[in-house]
This record gives C-alpha cells, sequence and structure tokens, in this order.
C-alpha cells in the first residue's frame, strides 16, 4: 500500500508563486514514475506534469510548460511541483498520482495510488 501526502497549496495573487510536495510511503517510491493532475471546479481533472522514476525525464502539459518544473528526490520519497507565473485559471485541487510505470504519462489510468489534494488559488 502507498499513501500521498501533498502539502504547499494556498492563495496566491496572479504572477506568484507555489511549490506543491508530495511524500509517498512505501520503499518502492523510486522506482516508479510520478505526476500531478489538477480538477478546477466544474471541469474534468486534467494531466500537469510527470516525471521519470530516475528525474531525468519529464512531460508537461503545453498549459503550463515554462511555468511549472517537477522534480523529484528519491532519497525523501518526494516529488515536488514548483508553479511560477500563475494565473487565475491554474486555480484548482493539485494531486499528486504514483505511476504504474517507470516512464512518463498523461492518461489517470497510468496511475494507481493518488493523494487527497491540495488546494491552490490564484487571485487577479
Amino acid at each position: 500500500q502507498v499513501q500521498l501526502v501533498e502539502s504547499g497549496g494556498g492563495l496566491v495573487q496572479a504572477g506568484g508563486s507555489l511549490r506543491l510536495s508530495c511524500e509517498a510511503s512505501g520503499r518502492t517510491f523510486s522506482s516508479y514514475a510520478m505526476g500531478w493532475f489538477r480538477r478546477a471546479p466544474g471541469k474534468e481533472r486534467e494531466f500537469v506534469a510527470a516525471i521519470e522514476w530516475s528525474g531525468a525525464s519529464t512531460y508537461y502539459a503545453d498549459s503550463v510548460k515554462g511555468r511549472f518544473t517537477i522534480s523529484r528526490d528519491n532519497a525523501k520519497n518526494t516529488v515536488y511541483l514548483q508553479m511560477n507565473s500563475l494565473k487565475p485559471e491554474d486555480t484548482a485541487v493539485y494531486y499528486c498520482a504514483k505511476g504504474v510505470y517507470g516512464g512518463t504519462r498523461a492518461r489517470p489510468s497510468a496511475y494507481d495510488y493518488w493523494g487527497q489534494g491540495t488546494q491552490v488559488t490564484v487571485s487577479s
């Protein structure tokens, strides 16, 4: 069993930054890709970013490319999402997820464990 706990969400003005963290339990963290997804009010869950098991490869949604950076520290069983130049449309609940595979994937079905989510609100 894997547990994922997100932190770092909050309220920020447009143009500001936040850093989300997701700490995972379990000794197999370093073997799998990790991803971040988000769900805005009234919208479907959408892919944000993913990082492969070693951290060498990353993948981003077009809407966040150049503004968000995903990284991981396998020694700490933690994945991060650095969010810069935030926009009101980034407002959502952000979820981290553990991948079924080692490589990056964008589809939710490629992830088998999910955190409870952390709220990010960007004011205009």
